[in-house]
């Protein structure tokens, strides 16, 4: 027996190694996923603005005419993103001049309009293209295979633009000629690339089967070994040419694809989970409008499956993700699933407006136009906010989004709660965390956490709570939003959440008032991160019982203070003077909001006192 039980151990040792070593290392990466705590690095401001691209028609004339609607309709775009096809093959880095006549010209334009520029690329030297210019370019794949330059020996494989080989990034000559063909598009300052994923098809065959595992240059590699250096090193070449260049890479996309993550986190600025289609959910009887030629590893994936996949980004340390608003694969995108993604997005690192179907929203319903526009504004005033914590993360802290509950609600930063609706109705019941919370959209409706909520959320709504004790600030430049309006452009803008007890009260102490007034005062602070300035700015929240402190300190820039308060103050001090009622500082009793404006860039403290309700004495 003893015999026996000895080889029955060595048979499944023997069978662990073949599945560790075959299959678990090379393929999912597992001691990637476990030791690999590195920090991402710091996504730059301008790629948490929105994104906007269409995959229907790939032309200059159909950009120009897509960012021209969105201006004349008011809807911000940051960042443009060039997809496939751009070049003559894959991936040759020449621009077709019949898509895009005068590359070159072109971009410096749409720079000099404000507009940022990343291109759609992969590791693959194609024999065979799908969609390009030149179909058949195995002239470009044989001079690469010639002269060494492909990993795999040049082992060719079929993927969803055509047929190819890996360029070998271990070999210093190819990685030089590779990137040679690139520096023309980088010295006309493309701000990035988004690189899509057939590293993961880095292989040799043995009898007609795939092994993860294939001869390079500098020795053999696995998969997850070439997808790390495919991400590490077209990060590394962009930010040689310009310190804030970005890769838009894949995070996530199913359990048995890389659960691990696609790219390294230390190589991960900006994350998109993909490709989905134009459904709520791949749970749902609801069936594709096409069968799409572009849909990747099959099977129906929807707006769940998005959150799904972001949330699950989230927990393995990835910073900003985002998904293709609306999803990517079908030719029409029902209305209400069109303002739920973008509703969702808002809340999300990355606001990408693309894929296939109508893009232009003037084209499309009133409602939609009105809404999503709506929420894109709220996505691009709150880029101070999402800086902020994605700098925290880049410096050790944790990732923008952190998922809460059983139900997909999350954490957006350390202020807001966020809990998606993945389903065409408009009541859904959630739980909300521990602590108290206002409602976004309708703010003086406070909630008291861990509690189930059950109510209607209307088209022009999200789901969307803010932690009582906030400081959340914004770049408000437009009314849209009913945050602020256009006179906020140029300042800070702050939002305070002040704490406040179970009944409502300004206080924060149940009790008498002397009780109340002898009680540990409530406090938080916000540290602002501006690409700009070298100083943070950090803002200081200090709650007695019937005193209110806010202390700026560092560089403090000319700001407003929008404090969610039930009552008027009897005075307001900056720095110990007196504030004039109406010049500087005023009280909406309808919104219950204490609004300050000050073109003041110094630090100093405001204290707002408070009437006691049961006593005439002022607190001092």
């Amino acid at each position: 027996m003893g015999k026996f039980f000895r080889k029955v151990l060595l048979v499944l040792a023997i069978l662990s190694a073949i599945v560790y070593f075959y299959v678990l290392l090379p393929v999912w990466g597992l001691p990637f996923s476990l030791l690999n705590r590195a920090a991402p690095p710091l996504t730059p401001a301008w790629a948490l603005e929105p994104w906007l691209w269409e995959d229907d028609h790939h032309h200059a004339g159909t950009v120009d005419s897509l960012l021209a609607g969105y201006a004349a309709h008011d809807i911000p775009v940051r960042t443009v993103l060039l997809d496939s096809p751009w070049s003559t093959r894959y991936n040759d880095f020449i621009p077709d001049s019949l898509r895009y006549p005068d590359m070159s010209a072109w971009l410096d334009g749409l720079q000099q309009q404000g507009y940022r520029v990343v291109l759609w690329m992969t590791c693959m030297v194609n024999s065979r293209n799908r969609d390009t210019r030149f179909r058949n370019s195995g002239g470009f794949y044989q001079q690469a295979k010639d002269r060494g330059f492909l990993a795999a020996n040049g082992r060719q494989v079929k993927w969803w633009k055509g047929r190819g080989g890996f360029i070998d990034y271990t070999h210093p000559a190819a990685l030089r000629w590779w990137q040679e063909q690139q520096r023309p598009l980088l010295a006309h300052g493309v701000d990035g690339w988004k690189l899509d994923d057939p590293a993961t098809f880095f292989s040799t065959s043995w009898f007609g089967l795939p092994i993860p595992y294939a001869a390079a240059f500098k020795g053999l590699l696995t998969t997850r070994g070439y997808m790390n250096l495919y991400y590490q090193e077209e990060y590394r070449h962009g930010l040689a040419a310009n310190e804030e260049f970005i890769t838009l890479v894949r995070s996530y996309d199913r359990l048995w694809t890389h659960p691990e993550g696609f790219a390294p986190r230390e190589a991960a600025p900006v994350c998109w989970v993909g490709d989905q289609q134009h459904i709520w959910s791949g749970r749902m009887e609801t069936a594709a409008d096409s069968a799409d030629q572009d849909l990747r590893l099959q099977g129906r994936r929807g707006l769940e499956e998005a959150v799904h996949d972001i949330l699950h980004s989230a927990r393995n340390g990835y910073c900003v993700v985002g998904s293709d608003i609306g999803g990517y694969s079908g030719r029409v995108i029902p209305a209400d699933l069109y303002i739920r993604w973008a509703q969702f997005s808002t809340f999300c690192g990355l606001f990408l407006n693309g894929g296939h179907g109508e893009r232009a929203l003037w084209k499309r319903s009133r409602q939609e136009l009105e809404i999503i526009r709506r929420f894109t504004w709220l996505h691009q005033e709150l880029v101070p906010y999402m800086y902020s914590h994605v700098r925290r993360c880049h410096e050790g802290g944790l990732p923008l989004q952190r998922p809460w509950g059983d139900e997909y609600g999350y954490f957006f930063g350390d202020d807001f709660f966020v809990i998606p609706i993945l389903r065409p109705a408009l009541t859904k019941t959630a739980t909300l965390p521990p602590g108290g919370w206002h409602y976004f959209f309708h703010d003086r409706e406070s909630f008291q956490g861990p509690s189930s909520l059950r109510r209607s959320y209307p088209l022009e709504e999200y789901p969307v709570f803010v932690r009582q004790g906030a400081i959340v600030p914004m770049n408000i430049q437009r009314a849209y939003t009913g945050v602020g309006d256009a006179g906020h452009r140029g300042y800070v803008t702050w939002l305070i959440y002040p704490f406040a007890d179970a009944a409502g009260s300004f206080a924060h102490a149940a009790g008498p008032s002397a009780a109340r007034a002898k009680a540990k005062p409530q406090e938080n602070l916000f540290t602002l991160y501006d690409a700009n300035r070298p100083t943070v700015t950090v803002v200081h929240l200090l709650q007695h019982a019937f005193r209110l402190e806010i202390e700026m300190s560092g560089a403090v820039a000319p700001h407003i203070l929008r404090i969610l308060c039930r009552q008027k103050p009897n005075r307001v001090q900056w720095n110990g003077a007196l504030l004039a009622e109406g010049a500087r500082w005023r009280f909406d009793a309808d919104r219950q909001l204490l609004w300050v404006k000050t073109s003041d860039a110094k630090a100093g403290r405001y204290v707002f006192f408070f009437q006691q309700p049961d006593s005439p004495a002022e607190m001092s």
